[in-house]
């Protein structure tokens, strides 16, 4: 066997977990993100691809807003492989800003809206963005980079545009203004308006986004997300959690996250269907969007759903508009999945993925539940999506038996074709020795004798406790099924006779309470005992990033 996926898994064994409506391949529909607007334009110009908050958006008035956008752009110098960084929140001008660089022959930077002055240093520099789309808010940190990068248009927007509600939740003490050194969007749009670009030839293997990421390891790598990827995976979604132009998308993982440009964008516009914004992540505020627009369809961090789920009087009903959860991006509990649908009614399916792999590379079924590993305790990740192979490989780089552990290595034409101006990291991360595309996903896991996926966790996280491997996600799923426990982080701490030890980082459920000392009680009654954390710290919060993944980094520096 090949470590790209064949020979073991060169049967494709979890075929046999597919509905009966399932393709085993797929074959992307366009040739381009760009293509496949135009195709959904022409289909249902009138649809309402944006609602946020008491405004929205038509494909058609998209589709002169981004003409405008790409015009103002060429006429400023850009050109076809220029790159375009978005330093937003989740507002209605970021598909404005996708839309109207595509239009232009550009590439998209979806930069986090978190980032500070180092971050956004390091990754302008590494893509070599000539044009920035800014938050206004967010200017006081980009003007201080700006001048020292290859950045010659530079255009800032309010999050008060397109919506009148003005949410104080959000939005107290916010005022729209042009900051100095800047153009103002809306400005540049009016001038620009109704002119229409000229037409640019853009093909499967143009890049449509750099999506940055630390990978498997090391500084942040922009992975080249192209049009063929992202055409893909959107009919993944489509055609495997069976969605159409009635659903109804709610937007709760941020546009600049991979999740939101293919699980939220991408799909949004395929359908087309509404794609409801909320500018960023607040329960109350999102369960207010929730009533309000009664979406059917959602895909974001297990964090977000069990935020929603600890919101004081949230009822059952509130909630009833959904047909479809899917939970990507951070570890599912299988106790959060059951109390989930317990309060309810629906089940959060999952999907795995990476940037790397433009979402998902792995899904359960839709309407079919994860098995739950009656040894470890994890619940599956699925089984790998259409036209997609996977392989667990050893240490060694040979294939690992069925049910044993190893690293995850993919191949599909979801898997980006390699990171930007990293050819090393890029032979290192996805090259099989047969030379073609398959990434090592510095993920651990294995496949059981049905041919079920399960992820244990980053090879780099694995703790050492005296000489037995722990994996952090199994102590997690443990703590889970206390009832006080809303959130859980395990990381490996030193310890003089261990070498190092396990300890956990718990925050608890409104209205419950409980000690350190019972928790560590209810884990040594369930585990191994060289498993079981011996120090519970209790916090308020757990530390995460914005797309919901634990920071376990930050809690090891504890």
């Amino acid at each position: 066997m090949s470590t790209a996926g064949t020979g073991l898994y060169g049967e494709r064994p979890w075929l046999a977990r597919y509905r009966e409506d399932y393709p085993t391949d797929i074959t992307p529909e366009f040739d381009s993100m760009l293509a496949l607007f135009e195709a959904s334009l022409a289909r249902a110009p009138q649809t309402e691809i944006v609602k946020y908050f008491d405004g929205s958006i038509t494909l058609a008035r998209l589709d002169e807003l981004s003409d405008a956008f790409a015009v103002a752009l060429t006429e400023r110098g850009f050109a076809k492989g220029d790159r375009l960084a978005t330093y937003l929140q989740n507002i209605p001008q970021a598909l404005i800003a996708v839309i109207g660089t595509w239009k232009a022959g550009g590439i998209v930077v979806s930069i986090n809206p978190m980032s500070r002055e180092r971050e956004l240093t390091t990754l302008l520099g590494d893509c070599g963005a000539t044009a920035i789309l800014a938050q206004d808010d967010l200017w006081e940190i980009a003007k201080s980079v700006v001048p020292d990068t290859v950045v010659r248009i530079a255009w800032t927007t309010s999050p008060l545009e397109y919506q009148t509600r003005h949410d104080e939740r959000l939005f107290t003490g916010v005022q729209a203004f042009t900051p100095e050194g800047t153009e103002d969007l809306a400005t540049v749009l009016e001038a620009a308006a109704g002119k229409e670009p000229d037409p640019v030839e853009l093909g499967p293997d143009d890049v449509a986004f750099l999506g940055y990421t630390s990978g498997t390891t090391g500084p942040p790598k922009g992975a080249m997300n192209t049009h063929r990827n992202v055409v893909f995976n959107a009919q993944t979604y489509r055609d495997w959690i069976k969605l159409d132009e009635s659903d109804t998308v709610l937007g709760v993982a941020p546009l600049f996250h991979i999740t939101g440009v293919v699980g939220h964008i991408a799909i949004a516009l395929l359908l087309p269907a509404p794609l409801v914004l909320a500018y960023r992540f607040d329960p109350g505020v999102m369960l207010d969007a929730i009533r309000e627009h009664r979406p059917t369809f959602s895909i974001g961090s297990i964090t977000v759903f069990i935020a929603l789920m600890n919101i004081d009087g949230v009822q059952r009903e509130d909630l009833g508009s959904f047909r479809r959860i899917y939970s990507g991006g951070a570890p599912i509990p299988p106790s959060t999945v059951k109390a989930f649908s317990d309060q309810f009614g629906i089940y959060i399916h999952n999907f795995y993925g990476l940037t790397e792999t433009n979402s998902p590379s792995h899904g359960v079924p839709f309407e079919g539940d994860a098995p739950v590993d009656e040894a470890s305790g994890a619940l599956s990740v699925g089984v790998p999506i259409f036209s997609t192979t996977v392989a667990i490989v050893r240490d060694d780089g040979t294939p690992a038996d069925v049910g044993e552990v190893g690293e995850i290595v993919t191949r599909g034409p979801q898997v980006v074709p390699g990171y930007w101006n990293k050819p090393e990291e890029t032979q290192n991360a996805l090259r099989a020795p047969d030379g073609s595309v398959a990434l090592f996903t510095g993920d651990v896991g294995y496949m059981d004798d049905k041919g079920w996926f399960y992820v244990v966790d980053r090879k780099k996280d694995q703790i050492n406790a005296g000489g037995y491997k722990v994996w952090p996600r199994e102590v997690e799923d443990v703590l889970y099924e206390h009832p006080a426990v809303r959130e859980a982080a395990v990381v490996g701490v030193p310890d003089e006779y261990r070498g190092e030890t396990v300890k956990a980082f718990v925050s608890v459920r409104p209205g419950q309470d409980v000690t350190p000392d019972e928790l560590i009680a209810f884990c040594k009654e369930r585990m191994s005992a060289y498993k079981y954390p011996r120090q519970v710290e209790l916090l308020d919060e757990i530390p995460k990033t914005v797309t919901g993944k634990l920071l376990r980094r930050e809690l090891r520096g504890r």
